[in-house]
């Protein structure tokens, strides 16, 4: 007899509909999967025939196959168990509907019969509504995730004999089904819950660094790059870690960009539902390029894109393999990550402030009033010849830490608090909503060319100060541009609507 049942593979972010074909016939014992299934999926095998032993149900002693269609889209990943064990089980009779055709189905088997989460539901329960299904059948774990979608049917199983029920009587199975725990309808956003007080470390907690804090809430308040550069001990990863703590808080729809890139990742965890706080990664320096943008044979996000609109920060950025940093380039200037494999190209968001910490030398006390530095010219200029033109010029704003003397480390005074931060990045965020509304533009780092012509006009003795600096400096166009962009940003913060001379040498001081 022959079974058909409808589930979904992830390529990227997007989901694929796969229908899971179960034929059971007479023959020479045998399981035959056909329809470009991986290692992950072929051993689904035995995991499906112990689950539904273990179930309490017949394993049919018959000639079994199973086809995966399309058969040109590479299938991966353990969430065709629970559609090939429902499949085998119609074919032979236990389940009533041989064709089920209005739900997804998703779900790892244990081999005790027990569903296990599954990533990526948040894109499959999407397309699911874009393709006007019924819902979906999840393990109980991914249904509050599920549930962030209005308008599709969530049907949670914890087991085998649960999914074999709720498809022969959904309406019994309902019945005695838990309420699923509320969370955000995609149709209609609310609005969200306030991120955990204690979540980010307090920005309160850095002594001094006045032009750093400075230089962190312009970034904040525009979406700007920023380089912290200064000898160990200093403070610059302690104020790198407290960025996300003054950055405006997630909207409905950023929320759901980045629940979507976690939940294909895997990184939601049991019983996850809508991420409310900005993402802060920081990878370790001897990451991979696949590792630090994305890739593998099915193209999967990397770090980039997992702080989508959020912070992701590199600590000692010299010493990144510099092929590394420059895999860089693309993601920082058009905010998302293109794979191209042979049958399709993955897209990635990648829209995120980049946070980069660096020693002015190899030993780090380079201009140090307190301590040696041993390092030759030639040293240093190896040194920072690992940050390239191209990608320092993509850094909005580089600033110096220095050392602090030896009276302020003790002194108790407290700085600002990131609270009171927080408040003048979210007023300048508010002004740049306002005035970018109708251009689709969040932040004054993604102005286009045609719009800062528009939005980052000069006065007269704004532009001899910056068309004098070009020249002193040597700034590229890109780095011309970016000044303007910065200059914007503090104008915002100042409430200011036109840009002037004071607002061009702030920026101009954090390229030098």
């Amino acid at each position: 007899m022959l079974a058909s049942l409808r589930t979904a593979a992830l390529f990227g972010l997007d989901a694929c509909p796969v229908h899971v074909e179960v034929d059971v016939s007479f023959g020479f014992p045998s399981f035959t999967m056909v329809g470009l299934p991986d290692a992950s999926v072929r051993e689904s095998r035995d995991r499906v025939k112990s689950a539904i032993r273990n179930s309490g149900f017949d394993f049919p002693p018959h000639r079994i196959i199973v086809n995966l269609a399309p058969a040109d889209v590479r299938k991966a990943g353990a969430a065709f168990d629970l559609p090939i064990a429902l499949g085998i089980l119609a074919a032979s009779g236990v389940v009533e509907r041989r064709h089920i055709a209005d739900l997804i189905l998703l779900g790892e088997l244990s081999l005790d019969g027990s569903i296990q989460a599954t990533r990526g539901v948040l894109p499959i329960a999407v397309a699911a509504r874009r393709d006007r299904l019924a819902g979906l059948l999840l393990p109980a774990s991914n249904a509050a995730e599920a549930a962030i979608v209005e308008g599709v049917d969530i049907v949670p199983v914890s087991s085998l004999v649960e999914a074999v029920r709720a498809l022969n009587d959904l309406a019994a199975f309902r019945a005695s089904m838990p309420p699923i725990r509320s969370s955000p309808a995609l149709s209609a956003p609310p609005a969200l819950p306030a991120p955990s007080a204690h979540a980010v470390p307090d920005l309160a907690d850095v002594r001094g660094q006045l032009l750093a804090r400075r230089a962190l809430e312009v970034a904040a308040a525009g979406g700007h790059n920023v380089l912290l550069v200064g000898p160990p001990g200093a403070g610059k990863t302690m104020m790198a870690k407290r960025v996300a703590g003054i950055l405006p808080p997630l909207t409905f729809e950023e929320a759901l960009e980045v629940t979507a890139v976690h939940s294909v990742v895997g990184l939601l965890g049991a019983g996850g539902a809508l991420l409310v706080e900005r993402p802060f990664r920081a990878p370790h320096h001897t990451i991979s390029n696949a590792a630090l943008v994305g890739g593998g044979s099915q193209p999967r996000p990397g770090e980039v894109s997992l702080a989508h609109h959020g912070v992701l920060f590199l600590d000692e950025m010299l010493e990144f393999n510099r092929n590394v940093l420059e895999v860089l380039r693309q993601p920082l200037e058009e905010g998302y990550v293109a794979i191209a494999r042979a049958a399709r190209t993955a897209i990635f968001p990648a829209r995120f402030m980049l946070v980069g910490a660096m020693n002015p030398c190899p030993c780090g006390f380079a201009g140090d009033p307190m301590r040696e530095c041993r390092c030759t010219p030639q040293h240093v200029a190896r040194y920072r010849s690992r940050l390239s033109g191209p990608l320092r010029d993509r850094l909005d704003l580089t600033v110096e830490v220095p050392a602090l003397p030896p009276d302020a480390l003790g002194s108790g005074t407290d700085g600002e608090t990131s609270a009171s931060v927080r408040a003048r990045v979210v007023a300048a965020r508010a002004r740049q909503r306002m005035r970018y509304g109708g251009d689709g533009l969040l932040t004054n780092a993604a102005l286009t060319p045609s719009l800062m012509s528009k939005h980052c006009a000069l006065d007269g003795r704004a532009a001899r100060v910056l068309a004098a600096a070009v020249r002193q400096m040597s700034l590229s166009a890109r780095a011309y541009d970016r000044v303007r962009k910065v200059a914007r940003t503090i104008a915002d913060l100042a409430g200011d609507e036109r840009l002037g001379a004071d607002h061009i040498a702030e920026a101009l001081q954090f390229r030098m």
